[in-house]
């Protein structure tokens, strides 16, 4: 995928005053600034679905990554289920949902993939589409990657809300990012910092008083 085709946000561009939007009262002092507003959001997840939808090549299964891409998930399939492919035929869905667990704190670390055999036999001959919330290092994606690829799905692409530019990374860029975003530890639009702020509407970074209070 050329970089072109997604939202490139720096801090220069990106960085709104927690003073500008609506910010729940009991987080007023654990973030440090409003990375992408959620009106951006949600007019970025609309234009992905119909890329993906004008890409599609029949029935689809939808695979949440729980738990933090439960709120991209959900926007972009209602906006999917919606829109039509140049034969003017809608495309038929199914929904399925991955627990994968790769943090402590603000640290990556060993990845926990929950499938069952039983879960990952479904997939074979069909047109997979994994929903993550942000692509880090690239090693928790490419692992569950791996592992679907044992069982022939027709197809298997990625679609992730955000895709953070950082040193650490593998390499790995999925099939749709919404934005690429500078090397921070954000949260909001249900990304959770040990389970703290899934409630938080935007993409926000995350403060060192946040860190601390919220700490494990």
């Amino acid at each position: 995928m050329n970089p072109s085709q997604w939202i490139d946000v720096t801090p220069e561009n990106f960085n709104y005053s927690l003073d500008h939007f609506v910010i729940p009262s009991h987080y007023s002092k654990d973030l440090e600034s409003i990375l992408i507003p959620h009106g951006v959001i949600m007019d970025r997840v609309e234009k992905l679905a119909k890329i993906i939808v004008a890409q599609s090549v029949g029935p689809m299964v939808c695979c949440c990554i729980l738990k933090g891409g439960h709120q991209f998930f959900a926007d972009l399939v209602n906006v999917i289920k919606k829109l039509t492919t140049k034969d003017g035929k809608s495309i038929p869905l199914s929904l399925e949902f991955i627990r994968v667990k790769s943090y402590h704190n603000d640290e990556s670390g060993e990845v926990k993939v929950s499938l069952t055999e039983e879960e990952c036999k479904e997939f074979e001959g069909k047109n997979i589409l994994i929903v993550e919330d942000i692509i880090d290092t690239g090693k928790t994606m490419v692992k569950l990657l791996e592992k679907l690829r044992q069982y022939k799905p027709h197809t298997l692409k990625v679609a992730a809300l955000l895709l953070k530019k950082t040193v650490n990374s593998n390499g790995y860029v999925p099939d749709f990012v919404g934005f690429a975003i500078p090397d921070a530890f954000v949260v909001g639009y249900a990304l959770d910092y040990n389970e703290y702020f899934r409630d938080l509407d935007h993409v926000c970074v995350i403060s060192e008083h946040g860190k601390h209070k919220y700490a494990i």
